[in-house]
């Protein structure tokens, strides 16, 4: 958990306090490290008193940081938890494959300048869906018991020079989103052949698979609860 005074979590906290004059735990669909996106993430929170959503939602956005911006609040039964009650999941990773790298969004995406091979990189990402154990594609120190995950859906799409890798699962490793869009790059440089990916999922050793690719590139797209 990170202790920073600056997250997003700690922000949304104060907030909440100021309003309510309660301490609350946040609970969140997915956390997600340093130089990381979300577009759609979700948090849950139990107040004492009773609000409406219009109300805490106009109250958040107004004191917010313009970084942060609440798009829907509604109750929800007691049960519900962000992230255990969560069934889906969807990242995105962005790709600049231009020449040079872009001054305005070179925080929002990886510029990789050498052309990627994109057609061997869609075969490449098909072998990925279904269940498999992803240890070769998690990072050393996760504290998850089981590499075990299932992806329902694994594409790779081009918009002119950028390159989208999009992976739906119920849930992903630590690094795991990032390292399998670096070995879906090495895909891209030759370096790897698309059917080899089934032997170093099988192998499970993180040495096999590609390089773990920057944070900025990366976006939670979605959290899906049914």
């Amino acid at each position: 958990k990170d202790s920073s005074s600056n997250t997003i979590e700690v922000k949304i906290k104060e907030i909440i306090k100021k309003m309510t004059g309660e301490d609350i735990d946040i609970y969140v669909g997915c956390r997600t490290e340093k130089g990381v996106h979300a577009l759609a993430q979700t948090a849950n929170f139990k107040l004492n008193d009773r609000y409406q959503a219009i109300e805490i939602k106009n109250y958040l956005n107004r004191y917010l940081p313009r970084d942060i911006a609440i798009n829907h609040v509604e109750e929800v039964d007691e049960r519900f938890h962000s992230r255990l009650t969560c069934k889906k999941k969807t990242y995105r990773y962005v790709i600049n494959n231009s020449e040079f790298s872009s001054a305005i969004y070179r925080n929002l995406e990886t510029h990789i300048p050498q052309k990627l091979n994109v057609e061997k990189m869609k075969e490449a990402v098909k072998f990925f869906e279904g269940e498999h154990d992803f240890k070769a594609f998690k990072a050393s120190g996760t504290s998850s018991k089981s590499s075990v995950r299932t992806i329902y859906k694994a594409e790779v799409y081009q918009e002119g020079d950028r390159i989208m890798i999009e992976l739906t699962g119920n849930g992903f490793l630590y690094n795991m989103v990032r390292i399998i869009a670096g070995t879906l790059v090495e895909v891209g440089f030759g370096k790897i052949e698309p059917n080899t990916i089934p032997e170093i999922i099988e192998n499970k050793k993180r040495e096999n698979a590609g390089k773990t690719l920057p944070p900025n590139g990366l976006y939670l797209m979605k959290v899906i609860y049914d």
